[in-house]
């Protein structure tokens, strides 16, 4: 599980964890049963207090974005995604504007930035492929 905090966020860290877990899990790069990190663990990776990443852990099972196994470790849930579509489009949009912000900054237009997409995405499906 790749996570990344930033202490110039101005976000708390727990938020930081809770959001970029939902997003793993919305990717799909967290399957419904799949484990995540013990506590103790993801707070020695990310070199911060393990009350941290349990008020993480808390606030996703809160969410029902996860359960926890008394004895067993946090799991992903086993029902449906909870990000439904309006928020994975909101996640989307935010990179979004931040992709079409920096190309204002690049000066390059709209319709290459669409064209270069359309390539990236011809790109990784044939990639796919192979």
């Amino acid at each position: 599980m790749q996570i990344q905090i930033s202490t110039s966020d101005g976000l708390p860290i727990y938020q930081q964890i809770f959001n970029q877990v939902r997003y793993l899990i919305a990717a799909g790069r967290l399957q419904p049963g799949e484990e995540l990190l013990p506590i103790r663990s993801l707070a020695e990776q990310l070199t911060i207090n393990p009350n941290t990443v349990a008020r993480a852990y808390l606030e996703l099972e809160r969410a029902g974005i996860v359960n926890k196994r008394h004895g067993s470790g946090t799991y992903v849930s086993e029902v449906r995604s909870p990000l439904g579509q309006r928020e994975k489009t909101k996640i989307l949009a935010r990179r979004a504007d931040a992709l079409l912000t920096e190309a204002r900054h690049l000066e390059v237009e709209l319709n290459e930035v669409i064209n270069l997409i359309r390539e990236r995405d011809a790109a990784m499906r044939t990639e796919v492929r192979k």
